[in-house]
């Protein structure tokens, strides 16, 4: 008995054996080093694919929203009435001020002198001439005296004259004249429902009401 165990255990380890010779040989696929060197700048991790697609997107500039504006009023409150109108019917709005340029004033005045003292005692040398004056208090030409301020050229130059034929060196400085109208800003999800009919109706019940699409921001100033 025991010697035919030791047959079978003999055969089965010469079949094994004759197995594996009769068996395929496969080579593995090795890329040449030069491949894999060449490639190694191109590998990336997918985190790292994932996080700079995500960070060109958030460069990407979007475009600027656009808003309805209703308006330009001189007085708040008539913009007031519109805006509660339109919160009325779920329009979303609110009253901003618009600041436009609206022309040059030109400013008459005699520099500070080296002291307050100085200019004051400036100032009622001037005043006993009958000369309209009055000191600054603020700004780069603190304790300069102001000698009015005027829409024309022409009116500047007049007063600059007669100061200088009393003896004064006067200056001259352009400010840049500004006009607040008010309008109302419908926000861009509710510019839908601001239609033509609606429009109409209200520039019916307000006379002389005008609407323009600009800029949500940067323009208009919220009150």
């Amino acid at each position: 008995m025991r010697w035919m165990f030791l047959l079978f255990l003999v055969l089965n380890v010469f079949y094994y054996v004759w197995h594996q010779q009769q068996a395929p040989l496969r080579a593995k696929e090795v890329a040449p080093l030069s491949l894999i060197q060449e490639g190694r700048g191109d590998i990336r991790l997918l985190s790292e694919s994932d996080l700079q697609v995500r960070r060109e997107t958030a460069i990407a500039p979007s475009p600027e929203a656009v808003c309805l504006f209703l308006g330009g009023f001189e007085q708040e409150a008539d913009a007031a009435v519109i805006e509660q109108r339109l919160i009325s019917l779920d329009i979303r709005s609110r009253v901003q001020s618009v600041d436009a340029a609206a022309g040059v004033e030109y400013w008459v005045y005699l520099s500070p002198l080296a002291s307050r003292q100085a200019s004051l005692r400036q100032l009622k040398e001037l005043q006993a001439r009958k000369i309209d004056s009055y000191i600054i208090t603020q700004g780069d030409l603190a304790n300069g005296i102001s000698l009015g301020i005027f829409p024309r050229s022409d009116s500047a130059e007049s007063v600059m004259q007669r100061l200088r034929d009393a003896g004064y060196e006067p200056s001259l400085r352009e400010l840049s004249r500004a006009h607040r109208s008010y309008w109302v800003r419908i926000a861009p999800e509710s510019r839908r429902l601001a239609d033509d009919a609606l429009l109409q109706r209200l520039a019916f019940d307000f006379n002389q009401l005008q609407h323009q699409l600009m800029p949500c921001e940067g323009i208009a100033t919220p009150r």
